[in-house]
């Protein structure tokens, strides 16, 4: 089986959104849960190639992303972001390559069982 087609599939099958952005905050994938969240509850379809902070509107948001960037180049792992309105946890991890590589970062939710 193609290594592309197994991982695609399990990020697709994945039940809370994962987005993966560049190092230039560019959106290059959002999964089926993250498609479904961005475009049809919140609004923003089409958001492959585009900026993320066309989603993140907050001058505090983007700063948050920006600092976290730079924390990933200096091998930083995942880190907590927030809890959203819906009680999710959401979390951003660098990517990289297979030289170490910085290629980017992803978002992604998960529940939240603190109360």
């Amino acid at each position: 089986m193609d290594k592309n087609l197994i991982c695609t599939s399990i990020v697709e099958c994945f039940p809370y959104p994962i987005v993966f952005v560049d190092t230039g905050h560019t959106i290059r994938y959002l999964n089926r849960a993250a498609r479904f969240h961005y475009c049809e509850e919140r609004g923003h379809c089409d958001l492959i190639g585009r900026s993320l902070f066309d989603c993140h509107l907050q001058p505090a948001s983007r700063s948050k992303m920006e600092q976290l960037l730079e924390f990933f180049k200096k091998d930083c792992k995942e880190t907590f972001l927030a809890v959203t309105d819906r009680n999710l946890r959401v979390y951003v991890s660098p990517v990289r390559d297979e030289s170490g590589s910085l290629i980017g970062y992803y978002e992604r939710f998960e529940m939240n069982f603190q109360k």
